[in-house]
């Protein structure tokens, strides 16, 4: 995933390494379980285009619709490991050690200077200065499942294997 600050002529990368899935109003963890509200409008959107959100007043919050246009579903970036523009990521981030620099949804957010001014962009515009770029395959075996992270209510939101995280990456939340 790209992004482009042109503000201080800066272009930060990084590796996705964990996401979580939210899919449709059945999902008694998505955001869309109470159909559709004017916060979660962007999940009902078209695909590629980006749903971010504040939690707690104050941390923002990035996701990507993945299904058509009327269905909401998007998938949470949860972490990502820095590639470039790591020192800009740094100073956003009160100089934490590197490996908290993105390894949380808002950290990611308050590094990459994500906020609501994104959400509903198109990511998969020509112009796009939240994009993403495919990165190469990852082999089955190193990637991890598991429930989804803090989510509340029924059994099947509270277990489903909607996590997905590369084994053994120290960018990794949890």
């Amino acid at each position: 995933m790209r992004r482009v600050a042109y503000c201080i002529q800066a272009m930060l990368s990084g590796r996705i390494v964990e996401v979580e899935a939210y899919i449709g109003e059945k999902d008694q963890a998505s955001h869309a379980r109470f159909g559709r509200t004017r916060r979660n409008m962007p999940m009902y959107g078209k695909p590629g285009h980006a749903y971010v959100y504040l939690i707690y007043g104050m941390h923002h919050c990035l996701n990507v619709v993945t299904e058509r246009e009327g269905y909401p579903a998007a998938v949470l970036i949860r972490a990502l490991e820095p590639l470039e523009g790591s020192e800009v990521m740094r100073a956003r981030r009160d100089g934490v050690p590197d490996v908290r620099l993105t390894n949380g949804p808002a950290r990611l957010c308050q590094a990459l200077g994500i906020d609501r001014r994104f959400d509903g962009a198109d990511m998969c515009a020509p112009d796009a200065l939240l994009f993403f770029e495919e990165d190469g395959a990852v082999p089955d075996e190193a990637v991890a499942t598991g429930p989804r992270v803090g989510v509340r209510g029924d059994e099947v939101a509270l277990t489903a294997p909607w996590r997905f995280h590369i084994r053994e990456n120290r960018y990794v939340s949890r």
